[in-house]
């Protein structure tokens, strides 16, 4: 049996997958199928390729040479067949653009919608990137465009003449616990010491083959690891870790008090964030993605946060918590005080029913026997 392209694929889903299963599930095939695939292949070659033993199945020192050469030949196959369709029409077939965390992807629809209206036989295909997960799918081609990326790119995406790179714009981050976390108690600046005794939410960084990164962690913190910024910002407003999040994402939860914002005694830097592309022949697709991004307007507004983002009922925030601006908030701090607007005076709404309940004590009675 000789070594094909559809063999090296199939080593590569079960490498990625850990199991015959879960590959032959994504591969839309039958595990046998498989397993026939890779007894042939280990035959011809005269080599084990997979460790069955465990749980999981493991590459051997053979597969794993075998998997590093052959996604080689998968990306230049890959690279082929693009290149003759793109030269057939102008119009690639398959658009795919990485698109980070940061980046509210719902501030992307009316690109989508425009370029739809295009009528281009051009699929396009998303995908959620962290940390240095955008760069490495950048340079190992399973994307052909990058927005968000962090400025501090590895070294193949900055050497490499094979991408260009143009600056997106600033996003700066803001502390925040819920306001029912013990660290909202907590005089301010916050030192370093009292963080690393409670647990943070941390953003799982997308790269597959390069070192996983961090940012805004301490050595040595309690963590708990998701994969959306939306669920590191649910868990946090639940009050189940903290951390630092991106302002836009932060706003509308510190305007209606689910969230208040805590002042460490070290900040964080604002982080810059690019777009890349591969530079060689662009086709009609990614051309009309650039010229999009090139314009400022549409910059600004990818980093604007999210555009349907949540305004749940407010909640009681501790004593000495601040907004987004810094401003202080009163015990008890409703969406209003949140916002940084004063409200003097105004009675909160449980202290109006409890009075209420003892003006009437006697049709309160009433109705808890009814």
């Amino acid at each position: 049996m000789p070594l094909t392209l559809d063999a090296i694929e199939t080593v590569d889903t079960i490498a990625r997958k850990g199991s015959f299963a879960a590959a032959a599930a994504e591969l839309g095939k039958v595990p046998s199928a498989l397993t026939y695939t890779v007894r042939k292949l280990e035959d011809e070659l005269d080599v084990l390729l997979f460790d069955r033993r465990g749980p999981r199945a493991q590459l051997t020192a053979a597969g794993r040479e075998l998997l590093d050469e052959g996604r080689r030949l998968l990306r230049s196959a890959d690279d082929l067949a693009r290149r003759v369709r793109r030269v057939a029409s102008g119009w690639e077939p398959e658009l795919r653009i990485g698109v980070d965390a940061l980046v509210g992807f719902d501030r992307l629809r009316p690109l989508i919608e425009d370029f739809y209206r295009l009528e281009a036989p051009t699929r396009l295909r998303f995908s959620y990137e962290v940390l240095d997960g955008a760069w490495e799918a950048l340079v190992e081609g399973r994307a052909d465009l990058v927005i968000g990326a962090p400025h501090d790119a590895p070294s193949p995406a900055l050497s490499s003449t094979r991408f260009s790179l143009r600056p997106l714009g600033r996003v700066s981050f803001v502390f925040c616990v819920a306001p029912h976390h013990p660290l909202a108690t907590e005089p301010e600046p916050v030192s370093a010491e009292v963080v690393l005794h409670h647990r943070a939410i941390a953003l799982a960084d997308t790269s597959r083959t390069t070192p996983s990164r961090s940012a805004g962690l301490l050595s040595g913190q309690e963590t708990l690891t998701v994969a959306t910024l939306e669920q590191k910002v649910a868990m946090q407003v639940a009050g189940l870790g903290v951390g630092w999040l991106p302002e836009p994402f932060a706003r509308p939860h510190l305007a209606c008090g689910r969230l208040v914002a805590l002042r460490p005694a070290e900040p964080r830097a604002a982080a810059t964030l690019q777009y890349g592309w591969r530079r060689a022949d662009p086709g009609k697709a990614l051309t009309w993605w650039l010229g999009r991004l090139d314009l400022p307007r549409v910059r600004e507004r990818l980093l604007d946060g999210p555009e349907a983002a949540p305004l749940p009922e407010a909640l009681p925030a501790p004593p000495g918590a601040t907004n987004a601006s810094g401003s202080r908030l009163a015990r008890g701090g409703s969406s209003r005080r949140a916002a940084g607007t004063r409200t003097e005076g105004a009675a909160d709404p449980s202290t109006r029913r409890d009075a209420d309940a003892r003006r009437t004590p006697r049709r309160a009675a009433k109705g808890r026997a009814t």
